[in-house]
């Protein structure tokens, strides 16, 4: 068994959708991001590359090459999931932590963790999703982070 750790961060801004693990969330603000900015999935995405020893998504997708402007993030978890197989590796669970006082997330667990298990092809009960307030700290008023860790088993 091996463990990986992610952690993403982004800032919230005006015009630009807001998606969380893959899913398009109903916001009037999205996060910053050379990629579509889905914090849930890069920190996923991070963990995965971390059990494998293959570093992070910036080695791979860098954001100063226009190819990946805009990328859906679905693509990236798609790359390391492939990278993790031909190091041997198949999740074995999830668990996500999203940081944000806004908007509220927990109507969207389900979808979340729905959307992450079918990408993943695994059991929705081997994702878990929540997310935790600052209590109005100034990082949360301004943006969405995410924690991320994924316990991997050898093929």
């Amino acid at each position: 068994m091996k463990i990986g750790f992610g952690f993403d961060a982004h800032e919230l801004v005006e015009n630009r959708q807001l998606r969380l693990g893959g899913v398009v969330i109903e916001f009037p603000m999205g996060l910053r991001g050379h990629s579509d900015g889905d914090v849930v999935l890069h920190a996923l995405s991070d963990a995965i590359l971390g059990a494998s020893a293959k570093g992070d998504i910036g080695i791979y997708f860098r954001d100063d090459e226009k190819k990946n402007e805009g990328i859906d993030s679905k693509q990236i978890l798609k790359f390391v999931l492939k990278a993790a197989a031909e190091s041997g590796l198949k999740i074995n669970n999830i668990d996500i932590v999203v940081v944000a006082d806004r908007p509220k997330l927990n109507p969207f667990y389900e979808l979340i963790r729905n959307s992450i298990s079918r990408e993943c092809e695994i059991s929705i009960s081997d994702v878990s999703v929540k997310s935790k307030t600052t209590e109005g700290t100034a990082i949360a008023k301004s943006s969405i982070a995410c924690f991320a860790v994924v316990l991997m088993k050898e093929l």
